[in-house]
């Protein structure tokens, strides 16, 4: 007997074809569509990892303010004895300059700071030229000023005793400082200071830091500072920026002699990067020497001289130091600037040990004149702005610096 095996009805051979295409289409999108979610999740795994990448330094700025003599001796001190906030009032009208506008103020000192001479009377001061500025002023002074050069003719005027308390003075205000009355005492021309800096970060973030720059005071109003002393400005010039600031030359006059145009162009010869210099009371002339800025005096910042235009008024250097390059080169620089912040530290012997080659620094240069009519020293005129300008012949050097 034959066994006849029965037959599917149609339909039922038609709805598995159907079953077995719909699976083998929706097998299909899902490998498509997985394989779209993996390339998301890469994508989004690259994404991540750019926002997750390491912040670098982009730059470094420091806006500085170089200023003229300052002194609050003899007639300054009198007459702030007489004012109601007294020790604050020779620099009572210093906000006029937006010092928030600014990284540093560098000036001169030409006073030793002592508690010796602070009995001295102004007849006194006046009688024999000997100057002290009481060390009372240092923490309204300190509120202002980042650091000062001490290379002048009247530093020493409390003997070494005297200049050494003066420097211990400015130890315990947080004032660095550079340069001696003696230019043959080469340790104490040049000094490593931190200066403050703005950094950049590479998200466009900003922060603040110290940058090692030298500073160099050369007193040469005695005698030419020997071609040894001059030359010591070349040891920190192969390293980082060199700023230099001698006090020099004829008082009293509106140009330099050949003797102070010779040293400043040395300094230049030797590596500074620019010449900001005094002594003379009065504001001279400029000068675009090899490229770069030489200022032959800057006058009288604050002083007692009130016995003409010309001795109460100066002009204040703006420089702005622009420096790009490298992250790792820079972050380097900024690491060690949070070391010299004392002075006669070893930040250019680690500069030597560490390797550090000098940053790519660039400077951009302002005048702003000041006035100290009345012992109090504030923004000057427009027209006595005007007149700085033409006496420093600024509109002509910029040109030939190219800005």
């Amino acid at each position: 007997m034959i066994a006849i095996t029965p037959r599917r009805p149609s339909w039922v051979i038609w709805t598995l074809l159907i079953v077995a295409f719909f699976l083998v289409i929706g097998t299909g999108f899902y490998w498509i569509l997985s394989a779209q979610t993996q390339q998301t999740d890469l994508s989004l795994s690259s994404n991540t990892a750019k926002t997750v990448a390491p912040v670098t330094v982009s730059s470094v700025q420091s806006k500085m303010l170089f200023t003229g003599n300052t002194f609050w001796g003899r007639y300054v001190n009198d007459w702030a004895m007489k004012q109601s906030d007294r020790y604050a009032a020779p620099f009572s009208r210093l906000n006029e300059f937006d010092r928030s506008a600014y990284n540093a103020w560098i000036t001169g000192l030409e006073c030793p700071t002592t508690q010796k001479g602070a009995s001295m009377s102004s007849a006194d001061m006046q009688a024999t030229l000997t100057f002290n500025c009481d060390p009372v002023y240092l923490p309204e002074f300190a509120k202002w000023f980042t650091a000062v050069t001490l290379a002048n003719n009247h530093t020493d005027n409390q003997g070494v005793e005297g200049f050494a308390e003066t420097q211990k003075a400015l130890d315990a205000s947080g004032i660095q400082y550079f340069g001696t009355y003696d230019p043959e005492n080469l340790s104490d021309l040049c000094d490593v200071v931190a200066m403050p800096v703005t950094v950049t970060m590479s998200d466009s973030s900003t922060k603040e830091g110290k940058l090692p720059v030298a500073l160099c005071g050369y007193h040469g109003v005695f005698h030419t500072p020997s071609a040894a002393s001059l030359e010591e400005v070349s040891r920190y010039a192969e390293y980082m920026p060199v700023i230099a600031m001698p006090h020099s030359g004829q008082e009293y006059v509106a140009t330099p002699d050949i003797i102070k145009t010779t040293m400043d162009h040395t300094l230049i010869d030797n590596g500074a990067d620019m010449v900001i210099g005094d002594h003379s009371h009065w504001v001279q002339t400029t000068e675009a020497y090899k490229g770069k800025l030489i200022v032959y005096s800057m006058g009288n910042f604050l002083f007692d001289q009130q016995v003409a235009e010309e001795t109460v008024r100066s002009a204040a250097i703006q420089v702005t130091l622009d420096a790009t390059g490298d992250d790792a080169l820079l972050t380097q620089w900024l690491s060690l600037g949070e070391q010299c912040t004392i002075h006669g530290d070893t930040c250019l012997a680690q500069a030597k040990e560490q390797g550090l080659t000098k940053i790519d620094a660039h400077y951009t240069f302002g005048v702003v004149a000041t006035d100290d009519r009345g012992f109090v020293t504030h923004p000057a005129s427009a027209e006595v702005q005007a007149s700085v300008e033409s006496r420093l012949n600024w509109q002509q050097t910029m040109k030939e610096l190219g800005q």
